[in-house]
């Protein structure tokens, strides 16, 4: 492999004293999906975050797309999608998406926002300032602004959350064209099941560590219940 999409090395990240990564390695290759489980607390999404360049390691080497995490071309190839939505209230989601678009300078930005808000079911909402959204329009927003300027990879923490059956079927769509599309996915999920359909590796982070990680093929779900139980006792 000439160049990984991520190559973590001795990764470790500590708050105030307190550590919450400890010495994670990991190599992932372009066009993989890549579930992280684990339980609260485990770290998923402070891996998630220096993934993103929002933090830097306390120790360590991280580089993505074969350079320095702190580069602002790889930053462009990056798409996040938090906890938090990041989206202004009190503008729409056409607002919202021009604000970001702009940002990364983003062509064709019009026709790309109609296309975003299409996919993710806001188009009669366009005009409607985001405080009025329910969270899970919300999330949807934010996953179309995630996506808006076309990165190759892609870092989601928990996406599905407080999605009803159409986000989900939504969010499961559009990876799944993501993933044939050749780009890279690293997702955090409880959900080892509904996830396992788009997931080609899986990893297990317990208290900072990567407790264990597929080589080949994913487990069934129980054989998953069983290897998840062991590691995070």
């Amino acid at each position: 492999m000439n160049t990984w999409v991520v190559e973590a090395q001795n990764l470790h990240k500590t708050f105030a004293w307190t550590p919450v990564l400890n010495d994670v390695s990991c190599r992932i290759a372009p066009a993989e999906v890549v579930g992280i489980f684990g339980p609260n607390g485990a770290g998923k999404t402070t891996l998630l975050r220096l993934l993103a360049t929002l933090l830097t390691p306390t120790a360590g080497r991280l580089t993505l797309f074969g350079s320095a995490s702190s580069e602002l071309a790889v930053r462009r190839k990056i798409g996040f999608l938090g906890h938090e939505s990041y989206l202004y209230p009190d503008l729409t989601p056409e607002e919202n998406l021009t604000f970001y678009g702009k940002a990364y300078q983003v062509p064709d930005l019009k026709d790309r926002i109609a296309q975003q808000l299409e996919s993710v079911g806001l188009q009669d909402w366009r005009t409607m300032p985001v405080r009025y959204f329910s969270r899970g329009m919300e999330q949807r927003l934010s996953f179309a602004r995630a996506l808006l300027h076309a990165p190759d990879l892609f870092l989601l923490d928990e996406p599905d959350t407080g999605l009803d059956p159409r986000g989900l079927s939504t969010l499961h769509a559009t990876l799944a064209r993501a993933k044939d599309r050749g780009k890279t996915v690293m997702l955090t999920s409880h959900d080892f099941e509904r996830s396992r359909e788009l997931c080609t590796r899986a990893l297990i982070l317990h208290r900072g560590r990567i407790a264990w990680q597929s080589e080949a093929a994913l487990p069934s779900p129980q054989e998953f219940i069983e290897l998840y139980t062991a590691c995070t006792r």
